[in-house]
């Protein structure tokens, strides 16, 4: 039976209100209420098994069979009813043989042997394999040397999932790998959510295309081919929003049509409390913003509100920090959103190859690398070295109290590819 095609409700207007009294705040409450407070925001559909790669589950999978769907031999030998004490055993054959997909056509009598070839069904009378490299063959005879455990070289049935088994859990992204499990055991489509649409929105007159001819004081779009860039490789769908000039009108109606066209808005630019932050303006007048003030560097500012029932992720405008504040919190947040839920990045306690010397107080990210078996980290923290994130291979998340790194100390390092790069 298919299923209709609905979406789940809407987050509500205050999913990302602070608890009163709330000023800077560190990193993992503000992951922990990101988690605590969002829910799947887009509907199911059906896709046929060839084209779900990627896709996220939105049901447990139960097996529609056995897989092996029946005892099968590992090799090909000749088979028989085991087991076979230490010592030299000699055993008639029987006419025939059994392929994988030509089964032999009768019952395997006591004390007889019959060919089998390697995935062939096993046949009645038959639950061990001896290898044909360990037999000699002569005069419808084969003769070898035990001992030989019963269901030597033979799969049981159902000993990879049984029938009716759970195969994959809701929530999981489809891979290359489950796709054979899923064909295995006898699906031919699957239920998923359907693909999170992310739009990525620029905002800044002094911001230009690439290509196009900058004049004095404006700079090239950096951040929207990233973060597109980033919503594609993290399985989402991207959607270029392109680039609001500094007007309230300009950008309202901007995100008046994102709201009609994805499911989620990231944002970079306006998101501070400025005269030309028009990001935070408008979903402060819509009543649904919060200006998150967290305890990390870079990338302090981070506003959340909600835009016509969609929420919007304001990421600061510095590429650094848009790509950190990115990785870290919208990351897990469209995962969850997305129907696969709360995704941690994955970190490696490694050697140092570096010095620092940190105050408490923030969470700090710095681009890193390993080599040599250390991470090292980009020579300059400056958010404005673009080129730091090319060179980095992730980043080395120093924790919220003071530290003093020297070479050789243990520091978390987080490869771009925990973050699903």
């Amino acid at each position: 039976m298919s299923k209709p095609d609905i979406s789940p409700p809407p987050l509500r207007n205050d999913c990302f209100a602070l608890p009163a009294g709330v000023n800077w705040t560190p990193v993992d409450d503000a992951l922990a209420l990101l988690r605590d407070r969002l829910t799947v925001v887009t509907g199911v559909e059906s896709a046929p098994l060839m084209q779900a790669a990627g896709r996220i589950l939105a049901e447990d999978v139960q097996a529609k069979r056995s897989n092996p769907p029946q005892p099968n031999t590992a090799v090909d030998g000749y088979g028989f009813a085991g087991p076979v004490a230490d010592g030299p055993c000699v055993l008639p054959l029987v006419e025939g043989r059994a392929a994988a997909g030509v089964p032999f056509g009768g019952k395997v009598p006591s004390g007889h042997a019959v060919r089998v070839l390697t995935g062939a069904a096993l046949p009645e009378g038959v639950d061990t394999v001896v290898l044909e490299e360990d037999v000699t063959l002569d005069q419808g005879h084969i003769a070898f040397r035990g001992p030989l455990k019963k269901g030597a070289n033979a799969r049981k049935a159902g000993e990879d999932v049984v029938e009716g088994a759970l195969a994959l859990p809701a929530g999981r992204r489809l891979t290359p790998a489950d796709l054979a499990l899923l064909s295995a055991i006898g699906l031919a489509e699957v239920s998923v959510y359907k693909v999170l649409r992310v739009g990525v929105l620029s905002t800044g007159d002094e911001l230009v295309e690439p290509g196009d001819i900058a004049a004095p004081g404006q700079i090239y779009d950096a951040n929207r081919p990233m973060l597109l860039s980033l919503v594609e490789r993290m399985g989402f769908e991207p959607v270029d929003l392109g680039s609001a000039e500094d007007s309230r009108e300009a950008l309202e109606d901007h995100l008046d049509q994102a709201a009609r066209r994805v499911d989620v808005i990231l944002t970079s630019g306006g998101a501070s409390a400025g005269d030309e932050d028009h990001v935070s303006a408008l979903l402060q007048e819509a009543g649904a913003m919060q200006e998150w003030r967290i305890a990390l560097k870079p990338g302090r500012p981070l506003a959340l509100g909600m835009w016509d029932q969609t929420p919007v992720f304001g990421l600061p405008g510095n590429p650094v920090a848009a790509k950190v504040c990115t990785l870290v919190f919208a990351r897990p947040a469209l995962s969850l959103m997305a129907g696969a839920g709360w995704q941690e990045p994955q970190g490696f306690d490694v050697p140092a190859a570096f010095e620092k010397r940190k105050k408490p107080g923030r969470r700090e990210y710095l681009r890193a690398r390993i080599r040599e078996g250390r991470a090292e980290v980009f020579h300059s923290e400056g958010s404005g070295r673009i080129s730091g994130l090319s060179w980095a291979e992730g980043l080395v998340e120093i924790e919220d109290g003071a530290r003093d790194i020297q070479p050789g100390d243990p520091v978390r390092f987080i490869p771009y590819g925990s973050f699903g790069l």
